[in-house]
């Protein structure tokens, strides 16, 4: 059988068994070993005498294949990253970054869920799990917009969309899983993710503006506040700032060298925070489970790579990335056309199935199929289709599918956010959140539209690096 054949079958094997229910990383490391174990048997004529060599074969390659990339210091940040956010609860700096916000901002229309927004934002500069965010500020912020009158399905519905400014917004587990995919520079990448973040929180905040202006009943504004106790409140969530700028420093330093490697960065933000949480009283109780919480997340995720990566290199046997990169690029079709409609069928398929899954499980093929459409790897600018050179084109593809897996987080009937939301409310249904949602599909769309018209706002940061 044509190697290209059973690459396509047992894809679809796969697929089959992430849509009944199976885990990703268990459907793409079966797959992954089967599929190796049929190429090498169906390379030697299927002999039956060939069968236990065959197995042996596969065998070695499924299990060198996670260490060589598990190895990479470049996942190390995963862990540090996750742990500073979950540290940053137990501080208690969430609750003081949403009472910032709420003094600064809430005077707007719709004043409570604009700060929501903007504290989500803020905590997720130091989380890069949008599921806690959105589980933490689920039980801070909806209380306080329910208390005055907001709607309860449009307040979850801020909080849910809110949390999945965590997946885009450095630190990002997503963007140094696509990193390590890839193989792109991590720092370049984390970097490229700020200003699409804050953008993305600008939006969502006027959309809300918007919604409260229209129907008055929706977000009342919160006034009262001095100027005294808004500066009062600004201490408290200064060790945020602090962290941020520390990660800044490590992935690019703009007065000089960058003070280390990103994951350094991540070690020693989580080691403040740390301090922070035991100056304001964290007991053991509470860092084991910060810990313990960690570990879990961080066995989820590389388990899902360990998975992935074997399935990737049965892909690169079969030869299936530069069978659909050829096919991409004969397509009659502009280039930025067929880029677009690989979005939306990211739109699609998230769906179904769960962000980094989703990523780990199409970049592989996707991701060669983009960057034949700019010209290649090593392409020009002047030369490129998309304006931009091999390594700024990975960087912006990379924001954009990253921003794709963020609107999959809100979009049913898998988005995991909504879910997340109304797990911690208990007056709260999973269709409540996903009604509250609805609006900010518009707005994820606009931000979307704006990253592929405008690729300036995703690549200025990454190009001072050089």
């Amino acid at each position: 059988m044509d190697p290209i054949a059973i690459g396509l079958w047992t894809t679809g094997g796969m697929l089959v068994m992430v849509f009944i229910g199976m885990r990703v990383a268990f459907a793409a490391g079966m797959a992954g070993f089967v599929g190796l174990f049929w190429l090498r048997w169906n390379g030697f004529d299927y002999d039956p005498d060939k069968l236990g060599k065959a197995l042996t074969i596969s065998v070695k390659i499924a299990g060198q294949v996670p260490h060589s990339k598990i190895s990479s210091q470049a996942l190390s940040l995963i862990p540090t990253f996750i742990l500073i956010g979950y540290l940053a609860y137990y501080a208690k700096l969430t609750t003081a970054l949403f009472e910032a916000a709420k003094r600064w901002i809430a005077w707007v229309p719709g004043g409570l869920a604009v700060s929501t927004v903007f504290a989500t934002a803020g905590f997720a500069a130091v989380s890069g799990a949008s599921v806690a965010t959105a589980a933490v500020f689920a039980r801070i912020a909806i209380p306080e917009m329910l208390k005055i009158g907001y709607n309860k399905q449009f307040a979850a519905g801020v909080v849910a969309a809110g949390g999945t400014l965590a997946s885009l917004i450095p630190p990002s587990a997503i963007l140094v899983i696509y990193a390590i995919i890839v193989e792109q520079d991590v720092g370049k990448l984390l970097l490229a993710g700020f200003i699409p973040g804050a953008f993305s929180a600008l939006v969502y905040a006027g959309l809300i503006i918007g919604i409260a202006v229209v129907f008055k009943n929706v977000g009342p504004p919160v006034r009262g506040f001095t100027w005294k106790q808004r500066f009062e409140a600004l201490p408290a969530a200064l060790p945020i700032v602090a962290v941020v700028v520390i990660i800044i420093f490590f992935v690019y330093n703009p007065f000089g060298d960058a003070w280390g490697t990103p994951t350094e960065g991540g070690a020693v933000g989580a080691f403040i925070v740390f301090l922070v949480a035991l100056y304001r009283g964290m007991r053991w109780g509470q860092l084991k489970d910060a810990l313990l919480e960690t570990a879990k997340l961080t066995v989820m995720i590389f388990s899902i790579i360990w998975g992935v990566l074997i399935y990737v290199r049965f892909l690169g046997f079969a030869d299936l990335p530069g069978v659909f990169s050829d096919w991409i690029t004969s397509l009659d079709m502009a280039p930025m056309l067929i880029l677009i409609c690989i979005l939306l069928a990211y739109a699609v398929l998230g769906m179904f199935m769960d962000a980094i899954g989703m990523l780990l499980l199409t970049l592989p093929v996707v991701y060669p199929a983009v960057m034949a459409l700019n010209g290649g790897e090593y392409v020009t600018a002047a030369d490129s289709a998309f304006g931009m050179n091999g390594t700024m084109c990975a960087i912006w593809f990379g924001i954009l599918v990253v921003k794709m897996a963020e609107f999959c987080l809100i979009t049913p009937p898998i988005g995991l956010n909504c879910f997340v939301v109304a797990g911690v409310r208990d007056d709260l249904t999973v269709q409540d959140v996903f009604k509250g949602v609805t609006p900010f599909f518009l707005a994820d769309g606009v931000t979307i539209a704006l990253l592929v018209a405008f690729p300036g706002i995703v690549l200025w940061l990454p190009s001072l690096v050089g």
